[in-house]
């Protein structure tokens, strides 16, 4: 006879032991983080790039395909984080800082950012997971004269509210569009919000979209909690 009864769930609970605070899993988060950044520091840029060569050319072939089968259509997500304790224009002014030249601060916000720098032309170049795939691209375009294109996306907010907009084209080196970018920021009585929006072509599977919101949760929260750090 079959018993078809289901085990209770295993459960550890931190009885004593460290003086810090936090729960096991915030110490695992802790350990994690330090030895990535040890490995990210010791591969370096160029070392990350060799040893995803093969992952990013797989991705970027997946991004090059489903632009093609896309035929410029994109669908769109948004993530909305809220904050208190900072003002909008205190994080922008930390973001504005970290793109022009911290590299490690940008990394830090995310297991999976491999590079984030300037490109030829004006353009960023990130490697990054877009889905389970990890990609190159550029964002190109940051400001007033990328907005044409969101001019009339369903995702604009007033801008009585959300003031600060950044809207970007995501591309391959070789110019193939493979993603749009929107973000727009709006202060409170007590902190700000943020409109996260990212855009990927219509043919990919709700996965990469839903992942890439995950994503942006992640890497928006710990810039916010270090444009905080830096701050005080």
């Amino acid at each position: 006879m079959t018993d078809n009864r289901t085990s209770p769930p295993v459960t550890v609970t931190l009885e004593s032991g460290p003086t810090g605070t936090g729960s096991v899993d915030d110490f695992e988060l802790f350990y994690a983080r330090r030895a990535l950044d040890r490995f990210r520091t010791r591969l370096g840029r160029q070392g990350l790039l060799d040893l995803l060569a093969a992952d990013i050319e797989e991705g970027n072939a997946f991004l090059r395909e489903s632009a093609r089968a896309s035929d410029g259509r994109f669908t769109a997500g948004t993530t909305v984080l809220a904050t208190r304790g900072l003002t909008s224009q205190a994080f922008l002014a930390w973001m504005e800082k970290a793109f022009a030249g911290d590299e490690h601060a940008l990394l830090a916000a995310h297991p999976e950012h491999y590079v984030m720098a300037p490109g030829a032309g004006g353009a960023f170049n990130v490697v990054e997971n877009i889905g389970p795939h990890v990609c190159s691209f550029f964002m190109g375009g940051w400001g007033t004269d990328a907005m044409a294109w969101a001019a009339d996306a369903a995702e604009l907010l007033p801008e009585s509210e959300f003031p600060h907009k950044m809207s970007s084209n995501l591309f391959l080196a070789d110019g193939t569009v493979v993603g749009r970018a929107l973000t727009q920021f709006g202060d409170t009585a007590d902190g700000f919000t943020a409109h996260l929006t990212v855009y990927v072509p219509s043919s990919c599977p709700h996965e990469v979209l839903d992942h890439h919101l995950r994503h942006y949760a992640v890497e928006f929260r710990n810039w916010i909690v270090a444009a905080a750090a830096a701050r005080d």
